[in-house]
């Protein structure tokens, strides 16, 4: 007899996501770390964690890290797709900025369809990035590798192309919108100082900006 699917509600959803987006940032998943991520108290997460559990779509140990199980991992990678497919059509065929396809696509990644990912998948042209620069999983929910490093660990003088944002939160987007940075761009570090870090971008701008900024900005060297 096959195994009936948990309903998983949309708020699970949301800490699957978070999950992912944790552990694709480097980052440790427990109850703290969660809790200070989705601006939640502790115990609401400890409450969830306990639902996802039950559901088989987590495993954890009291005091300990947080693991997705084989099911878990599925949900939140899939959904992590339909995220920044529908990032890709609201940037590309809509005409959304960067800084209002989040939202957005937070209320649009729950719809379930196959059919309709697949098919906007191949109207897009099977994008392999979002509007970010953060990879988007194959229909296979397999994640291509990609070498990325963040700005802050690039050394004094070295050339680099601005990859992706690790915040994609509307007032960071903005913020670089107002200085000029875009993906794509070719940068490179003229001075490092205690708060903030010297560049010079392709466009011959030179600008400053905070060591803060620099841990959420991922580049390739070129």
């Amino acid at each position: 007899m096959k195994r009936e699917e948990p309903v998983i509600t949309r708020n699970e959803e949301d800490y699957l996501k978070t999950m992912l987006n944790m552990i694709l940032s480097g980052e440790n998943v427990a109850t703290n770390s969660l809790a200070s991520r989705l601006n939640v108290a502790p115990p609401s997460v400890t409450s969830m964690v306990k639902k996802l559990m039950g559901k088989g779509l987590i495993t954890y140990q009291k005091y300990g890290a947080i693991y997705f199980t084989a099911s878990g991992e599925k949900v939140a990678i899939s959904l992590t797709r339909r995220h920044r497919l529908w990032e890709v059509f609201l940037s590309q065929t809509l005409n959304f900025s960067w800084d209002e396809v989040h939202e957005v696509a937070e209320e649009l990644e729950h719809v379930k369809s196959e059919k309709l990912m697949s098919r906007l998948d191949k109207f897009l042209g099977f994008p392999k990035f979002d509007p970010h620069g953060d990879r988007i999983p194959s229909v296979d929910l397999v994640f291509s590798p990609v070498k990325e490093a963040a700005l802050i660990d690039i050394s004094l003088g070295q050339s680099c192309q601005f990859s992706a944002v690790r915040d994609d939160s509307s007032k960071f987007l903005r913020d670089l919108n107002k200085i000029g940075l875009k993906l794509g761009m070719e940068l490179k570090i003229l001075s490092n100082g205690t708060h903030t870090i010297n560049l010079k971008c392709s466009n011959s701008l030179e600008i400053k900006i905070p060591i803060d900024w620099a841990k959420k900005i991922y580049v390739t060297k070129i």
